[in-house]
């Protein structure tokens, strides 16, 4: 099994609380989510900075690129750009689901959230910044 994931969503996958743009999204991440959870699967994810298996159920994928408005394409792939150069990985490489965990636990502060994931719509909820703190915390238990 291999998943493509953009960059951004390696870090909404920890703070979804089940929102989104349409139920089909919805049950799309629920999925994504489900698996990148459950510490008994591992798998690949392709790294990339463009649509990715997510983006499939999105009712603002356009052919290829997001079109939910006339700036969402540039700030969703300037979002991914951060996360992998923050996270030093590659684009359209592909890497263990369980070392992208322990990378992500391990270099990313909820606080960074605001560069990372800057004008996002979902990050005023809290959410986001939740994931990666009780990440981070299940991480340094085990």
């Amino acid at each position: 099994m291999e998943i493509t994931l953009r960059g951004h969503h390696l870090l909404c996958v920890h703070g979804f609380r089940g929102m989104g743009y349409s139920p089909e999204f919805v049950e799309k991440m629920a999925g994504i989510v489900k698996d990148i959870r459950n510490e008994e699967k591992d798998f690949n994810i392709k790294v990339v900075a463009a649509l990715d298996d997510a983006c499939m159920a999105c009712p603002h994928r356009g052919m290829i690129k997001c079109e939910a408005d006339e700036n969402s394409n540039e700030h969703v792939l300037s979002m991914d750009e951060k996360v992998i150069r923050h996270l030093g990985l590659e684009k359209n490489i592909s890497y263990s689901k369980t070392m992208l965990v322990l990378l992500t636990a391990s270099k990313v502060q909820p606080d960074d959230l605001d560069y990372l994931c800057k004008r996002c719509s979902w990050l005023p909820y809290g959410v986001c910044k939740e994931g990666i703190k009780e990440l981070k915390e299940k991480i340094n238990r085990n």
